[in-house]
């Protein structure tokens, strides 16, 4: 028994069963008890190691591609360089490294990192510490001041709040979390029903026990980038693991000590986060008035952006076991079976803006 575990089931007790929504919120953001309250997620020690963990090339090629931005918005001489869910400090460290290639880059950027969690914060304060840019922290994205916007953000939407919905005789009636006959926690059915307005085509013809995913704060959060992005310009690369086309499927897992974890087992010790569903967020980004360029896969990105020739340069005259390092970490950035394929990767531009390695429209 966790002690997060004992407070959501006291709280059922009183108020009901949860919504899945309801119960990653609780167990990711809980003020004392909270996974990215208390835990450190990330890296060997944590639960799981994110691609600027695995090498510094994925973060220096991120910059190459906001450098590339940044030149086909004209090189303004003032823009608010953003991330969001920073991590650790690492992305942006690297990212920091290539910017410092271009001195005017550096010069017209104001560095806003998207953080709410103060031990995180120090984190991110310690590790950019010596870099180029000292981040100004902000609690949500429309903190960030006014002007053209360059964002990223890397395996932030995956830890957001999702809803589950669950085909039945009745339409699709939304699961949620409650109390089984012996205390505890355990999945259920609620009747909050879904608009059959809302259900895609794909899942019209859907069988009896499937469920649907529906991301709100996700998609809100996406509008509010492509909003931004067509007032005052910019452009935005979001990175996470995800489906290309909105389809059924139960994707809510755990992760604990790098293992998957049953999703209601450890309740604010273990890392919840669903496939973040690339249409609809793309849609999300139009609706709030921005171009959305062609979604890549992490890997098309990567080796796009010039992974094998960085790879190549930074094994040169290393010794053998620095260059095996190298290449491993190239295969897990960018195999199929690893990071390659399961990552996308989503720009977000102003209408008629396209920067290398995104050159070609939806």
């Amino acid at each position: 028994m966790t002690a997060l575990k004992d407070k959501i089931r006291t709280r059922i007790a009183s108020d009901g069963p949860l919504t899945v929504a309801q119960y990653m919120s609780i167990c990711l953001a809980d003020p004392d008890a909270g996974y990215y309250a208390t835990k450190e997620p990330f890296g060997q020690e944590g639960d799981f190691i994110t691609a600027p963990e695995v090498s510094q090339m994925f973060g220096e090629l991120i910059g190459a591609a906001l450098l590339s931005a940044h030149d086909a918005l004209g090189s303004p001489d003032s823009f608010q360089l953003v991330e969001i869910g920073p991590g650790r400090g690492t992305l942006m460290s690297d990212l920091l490294r290539m910017a410092a290639l271009r001195p005017a880059f550096l010069k017209a950027a104001r560095l806003n990192l998207i953080e709410t969690s103060p031990r995180l914060r120090k984190i991110q304060g310690k590790t950019l510490a010596r870099s180029p840019l000292t981040p100004d922290f902000r609690d949500t994205f429309n903190d960030v001041p006014d002007g053209p916007v360059l964002l990223v953000a890397n395996e932030f939407f995956d830890a957001l709040p999702i809803h589950q919905f669950v085909r039945t005789g009745e339409g699709w009636l939304e699961r949620q979390v409650g109390l089984d006959g012996k205390d505890e926690l355990a999945f259920g059915l609620g009747a909050t029903r879904l608009p059959d307005a809302d259900v895609p085509a794909s899942c019209s013809k859907a069988a009896p026990g499937t469920i649907l995913e529906t991301q709100p704060m996700a998609n809100a959060i996406a509008e509010e980038i492509g909003n931004r992005i067509a007032r005052f310009g910019g452009a935005a690369i979001l990175i996470d693991y995800g489906y290309l086309k909105t389809a059924p499927g139960d994707t809510l897992q755990a992760l604990y000590k790098h293992k998957y974890d049953y999703a209601l087992a450890h309740p604010g010790e273990a890392d919840l986060t669903a496939h973040v569903n690339f249409e609809a967020l793309g849609a999300a980004a139009s609706r709030g008035g921005a171009s959305v360029l062609s979604t890549m896969t992490q890997a098309e990105f990567l080796l796009q952006s010039g992974l094998l020739q960085r790879a190549g340069a930074l094994g040169a005259g290393k010794s053998h076991k620095e260059q095996e390092a190298i290449r491993d970490a190239v295969e897990r950035l960018a195999a199929p079976d690893q990071m390659g394929d399961l990552f996308k990767v989503l720009a977000v531009t102003q209408t008629g803006l396209s920067f290398a390695p995104f050159d070609t429209a939806p």
